[in-house]
């Protein structure tokens, strides 16, 4: 394994001529989560409006209609938009360092992961991941963040496993095969990751527009780590 300053060195060269069409390919779910959003906005206002027309008396307070909250929902759908997202864009500043692209794509490209041969393991390793990481986390906290450093390249898994074979591999053996290439690695990518922080730093002082340009970098780095874990795993 490369070191971490070798790891981002490798992201910087795919970066180097792509960091316009980077940003645009990792701001298009933050456009599509605003878009989303002002359009469920609008569908619930609407009918509250109408509501309150109708019902003078919830004006007076004398109404017994309480809303419903569907933050909960809402939570979960966008854990699973996110995931398609992430998983598209990291494929693709994979196939950059592999050479297998040239150029971004940045709206195709950011879709990738909502294609029809691969959304459903996408979604299904998202749920699953979710779920083993959430009942590690009963134990302690501690377990919880293991095991989701252990099943962290699990859609990288996928992807190449649908890419050499064109048949769509097994959910748990994707994550199952994540959790043995991590062996010995977590560590590693624990420590990448808080390579980092100063970069969120400044990021957050710049009141968030700074991870225009932190997100690609970030990605990109993560893909190279991928991309140079020793893929022989012992039997």
């Amino acid at each position: 394994m490369k070191t971490r300053a070798e790891l981002k060195s490798e992201a910087k060269d795919v970066l180097r001529g792509r960091w316009k069409d980077s940003l645009l390919m990792c701001l298009v779910p933050t456009l599509v989560s605003i878009a989303i959003g002002l359009l469920i906005f609008f569908l619930l206002l609407l009918p509250t409006i109408t509501f309150v027309q109708n019902n003078p008396d919830f004006v007076n307070g004398t109404s017994s209609y309480e809303g419903s909250s569907g933050g909960g929902g809402g939570g979960f759908f966008g854990s699973i938009i996110g995931a398609l997202f992430s998983a598209g864009i990291s494929w693709t500043f994979l196939d950059l360092l592999r050479g297998k692209k040239q150029k971004i794509t940045p709206f195709s490209d950011a879709f990738r992961g909502f294609a029809g041969p691969v959304i459903l393991g996408v979604i299904c390793i998202s749920l699953l991941t979710l779920v083993f990481v959430t009942l590690w986390s009963l134990l302690l906290i501690i377990p919880g963040i293991i095991k989701g450093y252990s099943y962290s390249q699990a859609y990288f898994v996928y992807y190449d496993g649908y890419e050499e074979t064109g048949v769509r591999p097994g959910f748990l053996d994707s994550i199952t095969r994540s959790r043995k290439l991590m062996k010995g690695y977590k560590g590693q990518l624990f420590l990448l990751d808080l390579s980092f922080i100063g970069w969120h730093i400044l990021a957050m002082l710049t009141l968030g527009i700074g991870y225009l340009w932190l997100t690609p970098y970030i990605t990109a780095t993560k893909a190279a780590f991928y991309e140079n874990l020793p893929k022989t795993i012992a039997v």
